[in-house]
């Protein structure tokens, strides 16, 4: 299983709406994707900028065929990210 944990940190306050807007699509897109066992979108209540997407994914495989599909190409990589900064954590699960 792979574990990923993205920080989006929105630039300009007034892009904040949209930007919850295509992650919410985002995620819907995702989850409907195989190999995707969760995505999740999270909105900062202590910071309105800050959103936190939790992933994961049944294989490295599933991960790389998400990055080719529409959530990734169509909107996160030309609407999202040219307005946030992101920082992605690569993470193991601790039971």
């Amino acid at each position: 299983m792979i574990c990923n944990n993205v920080i989006v940190t929105v630039k300009d306050e007034q892009d904040v709406p949209t930007i919850r807007e295509l992650l919410a699509e985002q995620g819907r897109l995702s989850r409907e994707e195989p190999g995707c066992l969760r995505f999740e979108v999270y909105h900062s209540q202590k910071d309105p900028k800050v959103f936190l997407l939790i992933e994961r994914w049944e294989s490295e495989e599933a991960l790389d065929a998400h990055r080719q599909a529409k959530a990734y190409q169509e909107i996160y990589k030309p609407q999202v990210l040219p307005r946030v900064d992101r920082v992605s954590h690569p993470s193991t699960l601790v039971e």
